[in-house]
């Protein structure tokens, strides 16, 4: 008999919040936090940091210029999904007189943002350049990317959500806070991005892809997982076409835009291809994805049968999703709009989202030549926060 994951027997979607870094130090003086290196991976899977991350939140629009910040809010928000998994209320940040008619962009703070940015992002490029130089790795790719949504914050050991003024917030409040990402965007935004974004930003269509994610464990690299990507053959099985360790995170810079009715994630990444596993090693991957069934009733849009999740000691799946990706590009960035069904085999949840990425491909190309001048990197970091201030952080309000 077939055996029945828990997610053929749970409907509900539901998401988990990006993990935000616990114990951190300062660095450099600023307002920086780095990982301890005995906890730079999350053993689940989800989630994994560099030994030095750095990891940063800030309000950009938090006060009006004249030292008043009454026209900010905390508003509470329902989100079930998140709820479930947090087992609190949450709060986000709202401006009152936030233009709902017509969304402008206010200001042009990118200036400011990348000011604030590059010293981190500096920082972090180095030890990512070394990964990459390094003869001991395997294949090291560099990634930065651009992520849309909203903050919602929630109480944290040492501040509660209910000590805290909802008319009267400050940098220092929140910071205090614990907070999660909430990514899955309203089909509207989506569409006008497709639209009427991608015409005035320069980029091309490039593909569409329709692409299963297997993620297994690991026993002999406790501090990682394994990502395999697999297209469907005509025979609705799995082929394997990539495998690769989950990305490594080497910085986080989280950015309120309260001008605005999306935030933005700023994420420096590395990922390492593994391209000598040994044929045995192969094979028993193969062997998983190979066994797995395709069923659209199922969230993340497979299953495996009993006893067939894992091989041996060695390897067993995580988790699933299925993305549908349109991709645009250009010299400088690419653009994702992604479809995604994702289900964790361990806690049982899953989640359907619709996301728009961008990734930098021009700012890691910049980073990676050769003595380049700060200067440089510094207006190629402007340019690209002028981009998404301009075009990708109106939407109308979505959470309630």
């Amino acid at each position: 008999m077939a055996y029945i994951p828990p997610h053929k027997r749970h409907s509900k979607d539901s998401e988990r919040p990006t993990p935000t870094p616990e114990s951190l130090a300062p660095l450099f003086k600023r307002n920086v936090q780095l990982r301890a290196p005995k906890s730079n991976a999350d053993r689940s899977g989800k989630t994994v940091y560099s030994n030095y991350a750095i990891s940063r939140w800030f309000a950009v629009g938090l006060d009006d210029g004249n030292g008043d910040a009454s026209a900010a809010h905390l508003k509470p928000v329902s989100v079930e999904s998140v709820e479930r998994k947090t087992g609190e209320k949450h709060v986000m940040l709202v401006k009152s007189n936030l233009d709902k008619e017509n969304n402008e962009v206010k200001g042009s703070p990118w200036s400011s943002i990348a000011e604030k940015v590059l010293p981190d992002l500096l920082s972090s490029f180095k030890i990512v350049s070394a990964e990459i130089e390094s003869k001991d790795l395997e294949e090291v790719k560099a990634g930065m990317t651009a992520r849309f949504g909203k903050f919602l914050f929630h109480g944290s050991p040492s501040v509660s959500l209910e000590s805290v003024r909802k008319d009267c917030v400050t940098e220092t409040t929140l910071r205090n806070l614990k907070r999660s990402f909430y990514y899955s965007l309203p089909a509207s935004y989506v569409g006008n991005i497709m639209a009427e974004v991608v015409p005035k930003i320069g980029v091309d269509f490039a593909n569409v892809k329709d692409i299963y994610h297997v993620n297994l464990s690991d026993s002999t690299r406790p501090d990682s997982s394994i990502s395999c990507k697999c297209t469907i053959k005509d025979d609705k099985k799995l082929q394997l076409y990539k495998v690769e360790l989950k990305p490594v995170r080497d910085m986080v810079v989280d950015i309120s835009c309260s001008d605005m009715n999306l935030d933005l994630r700023l994420m420096l990444c590395h990922k390492r291809i593994l391209t000598s596993l040994t044929d045995d090693e192969m094979q028993s991957i193969r062997n998983l994805t190979d066994s797995a069934v395709l069923d659209p009733d199922m969230k993340g849009g497979l299953r495996w049968p009993l006893g067939k999740a894992s091989t041996g000691n060695r390897y067993s799946v995580l988790g699933v999703s299925h993305t549908m990706v349109t991709s645009y590009q250009s010299s400088s960035i690419r653009l994702k709009v992604r479809y995604a069904d994702r289900f964790d085999f361990r806690t049982g949840y899953g989640e359907t989202s619709k996301e728009v990425v961008l990734k930098l491909k021009g700012m890691v190309s910049g980073l990676l030549e050769q003595e380049v001048e700060t200067n440089v990197i510094f207006d190629m970091l402007k340019d690209t926060l002028r981009l998404i201030w301009q075009h990708f952080l109106c939407c109308e309000p979505f959470l309630t």
